[in-house]
């Protein structure tokens, strides 16, 4: 494909098919949560090849190939999901990967996909490994099989579905079997975003909540906002509660900073959480390295807790590295605590 078509395929509008608005897409308004690919902002090669993919799939008139998303909390793999689904004019299905816990459960969701529906699993990692097999040969011939009877009397049962779009959601890629994340024709991994596009989130959900806010506002809350929209939209409904009961009728810079302090997010972007992890590492560990059970346990924490919500953004954002030994703190951490920093000797 040539440089030319592929920008005309991006730049155009997608075939639209007209749609009732459903129960979801009210949800997803009151969410903050973009429903189309002109209102979502960042990934801006992952939305490309998005728009791609799904044109070709509906000039094929076929259901578009199962997507893999994977990235920390909170990026838009949820919303990308349901993108999607409006895009490729079906219905979605959405449940979790610990909410399917027999294989029975899966089977009703399945018999019940029509023609080019998306079945989104979030957190599709904690998959029992007797659901993942099930949904082998769904993935990969749209069929399943179950055992009816008992003992010499078992007869095996083959069902046909009707082809869908399985889109899985992970926090933990490495946790994935490799047969299950090799049924996947497309597969993106999310990053944080950047604070001019946080920004352009923060401008635009306050038009949707009526929240007057001038820009040098919105990037003060995006840089403490951790690289995360969602966490973006968080803040700014704070903010949004603090003007209103202070009777504020814009937001501006000189206010915005008092009420993220407020809140506990430092200049940072750190939360009473991260800041815990870091001191912990720094201080009572002198700087590590130091393992990730024994931070869980110290802070009366979950390790996924952990692992899944704080870790990635400090390992990011450079407060934390990750050594054999176990998480050792770097010098930038140190300074954000003014705490003296003693060169440590290379981990290896």
């Amino acid at each position: 494909m040539s440089e030319e078509t592929r920008s005309s395929l991006i730049k155009g509008n997608l075939p639209r098919v007209p749609v009732k608005e459903s129960e979801e897409d009210v949800v997803l308004n009151i969410s903050l949560r973009p429903k189309k690919f002109s209102e979502f902002v960042g990934h801006k090669d992952i939305v490309d090849n998005l728009k791609i993919a799904i044109l070709a799939a509906r000039q094929r008139k076929e259901p578009l190939e199962h997507v893999l998303l994977s990235g920390p909390p909170g990026l838009g793999k949820t919303s990308l999901a349901h993108i999607v689904a409006h895009e490729m004019a079906g219905k979605i299905t959405a449940t979790s990967g610990p909410a399917i816990e027999r294989a029975g459960d899966l089977i009703g969701i399945l018999t019940n996909l029509e023609i080019g529906d998306i079945l989104f699993i979030d957190e599709i990692h904690r998959l029992s490994k007797v659901v993942e097999e099930f949904l082998y040969p769904a993935m990969e011939s749209f069929q399943i099989d179950f055992i009816i009877d008992k003992g010499p009397y078992a007869k095996t049962i083959k069902f046909n579905l009707k082809p869908f779009t399985l889109v899985g959601a992970t926090t933990r890629t490495g946790l994935l079997a490799a047969p299950l994340r090799s049924r996947f024709g497309i597969f993106y991994n999310l990053d944080f975003y950047k604070v001019e596009e946080l920004s352009r989130i923060v401008k635009t959900s306050a038009g949707i909540l009526g929240l007057s806010i001038d820009g040098d506002a919105c990037d003060e809350i995006a840089r403490r906002a951790r690289g995360t929209p969602r966490i973006a939209n968080r803040l700014l409904r704070r903010v949004r509660d603090y003007a209103q009961v202070q009777s504020i009728k814009q937001v501006t810079l000189s206010q915005a900073p008092k009420i993220l302090d407020d809140l506990g997010i430092d200049r940072a972007g750190l939360d009473d959480l991260d800041r815990k992890v870091l001191k912990l590492v720094t201080e009572t560990y002198a700087g590590g390295p130091v393992g990730i059970e024994s931070v869980a346990a110290s802070l009366n924490e979950e390790t996924d807790t952990i692992a899944d919500t704080v870790e990635p953004y400090l390992l990011k954002a450079g407060y934390l590295k990750r050594t054999s030994r176990g998480r050792v703190a770097t010098k930038l951490a140190f300074e954000h605590f003014g705490i003296k920093y003693e060169k440590q000797e290379e981990l290896f």
